[in-house]
């Protein structure tokens, strides 16, 4: 019997830049597969424009923490063979990796160049607001740390459709490329009218050779790395035919199992569907509505109808396609898509993705371990681990929803045979103290469960036709479950 599978964002934006990162990962392994997390998540492996820099603004794409360029040999998480070492420990533990990959633009060019380009309104890029002229870009990528090695190919102007600094003129703005056959990709989305350009120099994957290069690339680091899948940042601005023909590649050259999940940052649902139409359900998304419904639940108190907060989301709508997360690394405070989950709902929200039958669900580093810079907050691990506890060893077997109130909602695992004790009972409250009379099934009849959450101290014996009442605090969490003896 297959256990639920946790990923784990092994990263957050405030990550101390010291280089140590990738051992901590490798030395921490064990702790992340007793605690049921089964997947690492690892933030961008290639050499970014500093060793500061959280890899996404990448500058080489083969230089894994091997090659001095860009002020260091190592990545702000370590040298590359530091990285292999950690994917190697993950895998020693039964733990699968997948790799953020950037693909977007690239960033800290080795030289300028001259090209003439037409500046488009920021909000607005398909609205030309000058005339052609000529600009000093920083576009030519030769990569002089690196040579030659793992790929010859190297970047100009011609490989890209935008930038956004004029070096000449010491100005920023959002400059289109001109040229032959340049122009914005219109297989992207339509936020600013075309969000083909989102920072540095962007990749136009109009261009065949760019194409057949990060084709190339792809398989190269999987090869390299050994890693059992991607996660590919900012599809909506990419070409949405080349991200199919992309996944394609990887899942032809590494098996059936080779795993893609795509940021696709939209919260309109008929949107996602869409995307996943055009791509031929090549990858899974994360749950952008499910985010920002959790999101608004936890500020919106006990006004917030609970009882609709699987409407018009991804997990609702195409189940098996949706990876539900509480927050990320852009929505964590002070960060280019804040959207913060309050405290007080944070382990009601992660109850919410991790005790259900639908969805891949992710626990963020930063909710987990804390955050950093100026304003830290501390990790909730004690709060989060219950409910690991519970998704890995409990919630297993048919699921019944008990949607029927607007501030106490709750639902039930009847549990499987195959895994001995499993069945749980989750209660969520926005409001104050309630409680649900819910089945769990004749076959836990007379059984005593416990609140793994801990905030309640009572202990539930199921009636013999199946039901008990499992209570909950006011604005909290409650999720009842057998004693952990009785997994075996």
């Amino acid at each position: 019997m297959k256990r639920n599978q946790t990923m784990m964002q092994f990263f957050e934006w405030h990550i101390e830049a010291d280089g140590s990162h990738w051992n901590r990962l490798r030395d921490i392994t064990p702790e992340l597969k007793a605690a049921g997390i089964t997947t690492i998540w690892i933030p961008p492996v290639t050499k970014a424009l500093s060793s500061n820099d959280t890899g996404y603004g990448v500058y080489d794409l083969y230089d894994l923490g091997e090659f001095d360029q860009k002020g260091a040999i190592r990545t702000k998480y370590g040298t590359k063979q530091e990285l292999i070492n950690a994917i190697v420990s993950c895998h020693e533990q039964g733990l699968l990796v997948y790799v953020d990959l950037v693909m977007n633009h690239k960033a800290g060019a080795d030289e300028k160049e001259t090209f003439q380009v037409i500046e488009v309104a920021g909000n607005n890029r398909t609205q030309d607001i000058s005339k052609p002229f000529d600009i000093e870009g920083w576009t030519k990528f030769t990569f002089p740390g690196r040579g030659n090695q793992y790929s010859s190919f190297k970047w100009n102007y011609d490989h890209f459709n935008g930038t956004d600094y004029d070096a000449r003129n010491n100005r920023s703005g959002v400059f289109r490329i001109i040229g032959e056959n340049k122009h914005w990709n219109e297989h992207v989305a339509h936020e600013f009218g075309n969000y083909d350009y989102l920072m540095f120099a962007d990749i136009d994957y109009n261009h065949p050779q760019v194409r057949e290069e990060m084709i190339s690339w792809g398989k190269w680091l999987t090869s390299t790395l050994s890693c059992n899948g991607y996660r590919l940042d900012a599809i909506k601005h990419i070409n949405h035919d080349f991200i199919k023909e992309f996944a394609k590649a990887m899942v032809h050259e590494h098996g059936e199992d080779f795993y893609i999940v795509g940021e696709f940052w939209n919260s309109n649902l008929s949107e996602c569907q869409q995307f996943l139409n055009t791509i031929d359900y090549t990858m899974d998304l994360f749950d952008v509505s499910l985010h920002y419904k959790l999101q608004a639940a936890s500020h919106g108190g006990k006004s917030y109808n609970l009882a609709t907060i699987f409407d018009d989301t991804l997990v609702h709508s195409h189940p098996m396609n949706a990876v539900t997360f509480v927050d990320n690394h852009d929505s964590q405070p002070h960060e280019s898509l804040e959207s913060w989950v309050q405290d007080w709902f944070k382990q009601s929200a992660y109850a919410l993705i991790l005790l259900r039958k639908d969805g891949f669900p992710v626990v963020f580093y930063g909710d987990y371990y804390g955050i950093g810079g100026k304003e830290p907050l501390q990790g909730k691990r004690m709060a989060i681990d219950p409910l690991l506890y519970t998704r890995y060893h409990k919630a297993y077997g048919e699921q019944q929803d008990y949607f029927d109130h607007p501030n106490t909602i709750g639902w039930v695992r009847r549990g499987i045979p195959e895994i001995a004790g499993s069945g749980c009972a989750v209660v969520i409250s926005n409001s104050d103290q309630g409680e649900k009379r819910m089945y769990v099934g004749e076959h836990h009849a007379g059984a005593k469960w416990i609140d793994y959450t801990q905030n309640r101290k009572d202990e539930i014996t199921i009636a013999q036709d199946g039901f008990a009442t499992f209570p909950v605090m006011g604005g909290s969490v409650s999720v009842w479950a057998g004693p952990k003896e009785s997994h075996g």
